[in-house]
């Protein structure tokens, strides 16, 4: 099995080319992990591109369908907790039900950047999936638009009560600031000590 894997063994310039091409990919992906409203705004440019596209072809509403589910099961993933409290039972953190319980952190089931990245690659797909013809099923869109809608607000409304429920936000809006001491500075911004 000359050729598998191996420390010795010699691998054909054709994989090498292409490791090396994964290897920078990889790099400046993760180049951008820092830079997350970039990364959006690159995101909404795609889908601004790709909803273009759409609409002057005035075709391919079957894949933005596709697509549109897609999105939503990545939105589920990104708005839910890693551990359930509904379907799994673990000695790990478990979000709070009482006021009375201990702080756990709030961990997603689908991170940022994962969500950012397949959403990314999602557009991109189905951009690339608009220059071929057989793609373009002939669909009556409207009954397509209405049926996601209803999906989304029937997934969404589920997904709400379950926040409310378990009393547990998704999103970090900042640093939480509480009503402590106040400070006695006096108008002039020095302390009465």
């Amino acid at each position: 099995m000359e050729g598998f894997g191996g420390e010795g063994a010699a691998a054909s310039p054709v994989s090498q080319r292409a490791h090396e091409a994964w290897r920078m990919y990889q790099y400046y992906l993760d180049k951008t992990t820092p830079h997350s409203v970039y990364r959006w705004i690159g995101t909404l440019v795609i889908a601004a591109i790709y909803c273009l596209r759409v609409y002057y072809i005035q075709g391919f509403y079957i894949i933005s369908y596709a697509l549109g589910i897609y999105l939503l099961n990545l939105l589920i993933g990104f708005l839910s907790p890693l551990v359930d409290p509904e379907i799994e039972i673990t000695d790990g953190p478990l979000l709070p039900t009482k006021g009375s319980d201990e702080f756990k952190p709030f961990i997603r089931r689908l991170p940022e950047f994962k969500f950012w990245y397949s959403m990314t690659k999602a557009f991109c797909i189905a951009f690339v999936m608009t220059f071929f013809s057989m793609f373009d099923v002939p669909v009556f869109w409207p009954i397509l638009l209405c049926y996601w809608i209803v999906l989304f607000v029937l997934t969404m409304r589920r997904q709400i009560s379950h926040m409310i429920k378990y009393k547990y936000v998704p999103f970090n809006i900042g640093k939480q600031r509480y009503g402590g001491k106040k400070s006695s500075a006096g108008p002039s911004g020095s302390r009465a000590d």
